[in-house]
């Protein structure tokens, strides 16, 4: 048996009030793999103790196969729990290790069908006599699982269950347990902060930060069309190229993305999602290119919807299959401000906006001195072209950007291109993959799905 998990306008504040989850709602249909993915503090492991019932919910409501659950205690709502750190008895062989949980449910079984069955299905037949100082990583998170398989919930939940395997061990038992969550049928509720497990694992991917969803929809939809520039930074490997733009769109001339020191022709006539842009004339916008949508070839081999760039060469990296390329192309890029952070910047503007109405005289004059040295840096970022942030609603803020990396875009290649340090070479930009953002972060190209009112 499997089962459907809602969660409705669910929020959980800790100390001080701040919320860390802010009106969470999610809809997880039975046999459903879905991942929560997000920045270490995003709550994703909240919403997850939540679901569990380890957590009580301060707002809203947890619906399990439609029916309020939100004052069901936890042994009675038929989960299994896979944890970080294993949470394995260490005076318990595996085989007692698996069988705990069966034994506790029905005392006068014997656990030793299921437990034998559940070591087959995992392949861990020969080391259920040790205990668990005697076993690898991966054979104690094989364990771990197997106490969770042999109970048969109704539903797992994972929480960053390979975080503590080494990398090659962790893309086997990756592997492992998407083949074992299919076989089984059974919902599971997966938290990860790895973008590569996200999208190798779930059937959908529900981005988080700060306690938000940001964002929910298949791997390939998440990827291809994120719904702001934190999803789009989040997610993709190498992380997609942001860089700061500005719309010029002349009633007598082709319409242009400058980038700094070049710019981005759009093709006429205009696409539906380039005709948008209009409305951004003359405003700062962030331009994001994944390194798949930029090539190495010269202007006369452009196809259609394809754009020059020139780009000097500053760093290579040898991946075997194919090698990253960190292209200067003379513009700004964009920081998603402390994308690893767990509070949102607003969230920091209203403390140090209660911090000034209800300090000390000191502590305002600290806060004035402050921002009049942030102002100082910005006008002195401004000239210099410094890698800019966007805080809150998009603004730079070169006080809190971070260390400059080498390049503004990097270009993904096949390693049979030979290139050097200090190269000019010729680049083609398919705008058919372009990703343009407002100053709030919002997607405008491709155009969302809902239009947003011209005075936003």
């Amino acid at each position: 048996m499997t089962r459907a998990i809602t969660l409705h306008d669910v929020s959980k504040s800790y100390t001080r009030g701040a919320r860390v989850v802010d009106r969470l709602s999610l809809a997880i249909a039975p046999g459903e793999f879905l991942v929560l993915l997000g920045p270490s503090g995003c709550g994703k492991s909240t919403v997850l103790r939540m679901i569990a019932g380890l957590e009580e919910i301060d707002e809203g409501s947890l619906f399990l196969d439609g029916e309020y659950a939100n004052e069901l205690p936890p042994s009675e709502r038929d989960m299994a729990m896979v944890f970080q750190n294993f949470a394995l008895y260490p005076s318990m062989t595996s085989r007692d290790n698996i069988g705990f949980p069966l034994r506790i449910e029905a005392p006068g079984d014997d656990p030793s069908p299921k437990v034998d069955a559940t070591a087959r299905m995992l392949g861990i037949e020969e080391i259920l006599d040790r205990f668990p100082a005697q076993l690898s990583g991966g054979e104690r998170q094989r364990v771990a699982m197997g106490r969770a398989i042999a109970r048969r919930p109704s539903a797992f939940l994972m929480d960053e269950p390979l975080s503590n395997l080494d990398a090659k061990l962790r893309n086997h038992v990756r592997a492992e347990i998407s083949q074992l969550t299919r076989q089984l049928g059974v919902t599971t509720v997966y938290v990860t902060h790895d973008q590569s497990e996200a999208m190798s694992l779930g059937d959908r991917v529900a981005v988080l930060r700060g306690g938000v969803l940001q964002q929910v929809g298949t791997p390939r939809a998440v990827y291809s069309l994120p719904e702001n520039v934190f999803v789009a930074a989040f997610i993709g490997t190498p992380r997609i190229n942001l860089l700061r733009g500005l719309v010029r769109a002349p009633l007598d001339g082709a319409m242009t993305v400058s980038l700094g020191k070049q710019f981005l022709r759009l093709p006429e006539p205009l696409s539906l999602d380039h005709q948008l842009l209009r409305v951004q004339q003359g405003r700062e916008v962030i331009v994001g290119l994944r390194s798949e949508a930029v090539r190495i070839a010269k202007p006369s081999a452009a196809r259609p919807g394809e754009v020059p760039l020139t780009g000097l060469v500053e760093h290579l990296e040898f991946q075997g299959h194919e090698v990253l390329v960190h292209f200067n192309t003379g513009s700004r890029p964009a920081v998603v401000p402390e994308l690893e952070a767990p509070r949102q910047a607003s969230d920091r503007q209203g403390v140090r906006r209660r911090r000034r109405e209800g300090g000390t005289v000191l502590e305002r004059l600290r806060e004035r001195a402050g921002a009049l040295r942030a102002g100082a840096d910005r006008e002195s970022g401004d000239r210099t072209g410094a890698v800019a942030t966007l805080d809150g609603p998009g603004r730079p803020d070169p006080a809190s950007a971070e260390p400059r990396v080498a390049g503004d875009l990097i270009v993904r290649t096949t390693p049979d291109i030979r290139l050097r340090h200090g190269m000019q070479v010729p680049l083609l930009v398919d705008l058919a993959h372009l990703f343009v953002f407002d100053q709030h972060g919002r997607r405008i190209c491709p155009r969302p799905d809902r239009l947003p009112d011209l005075e936003e």
